[in-house]
């Protein structure tokens, strides 16, 4: 089951919109994937989406991250966002490592 699975049935042309802007988003570039979705987990965890940071930590490592940076990026949300950051990553941590 897709997230946002309500949203495409409801307006499809804004799904497609967001799956778009997705893949752009983090397709190999200058940065690569793996990077770019160390991005996004230090994003969601500052934001406090630890569903997102979960999500995020999956496909990190299946695109070759390391727990320890995953954990680095983790630190890097801390830095910046402060330690409401780290509460989420333990939260959304809990069954995966």
């Amino acid at each position: 089951m897709h997230p946002l699975d309500i949203i495409n049935k409801l307006d499809s042309t804004l799904f497609d919109h967001v799956e778009k802007t997705r893949a752009m988003a983090l397709e190999d570039g200058a940065l690569s994937k793996k990077h770019k979705l160390l991005i996004a987990l230090a994003l969601d965890a500052a934001h406090g989406a630890a569903a997102g940071v979960k999500t995020l930590a999956v496909m990190a490592q299946k695109s070759g991250a390391t727990k320890e940076e995953i954990l680095e990026a983790v630190r890097v949300a801390d830095y910046i966002a402060g330690v409401g950051s780290v509460y989420t990553a333990a939260n959304a941590f809990q069954d995966l490592f």
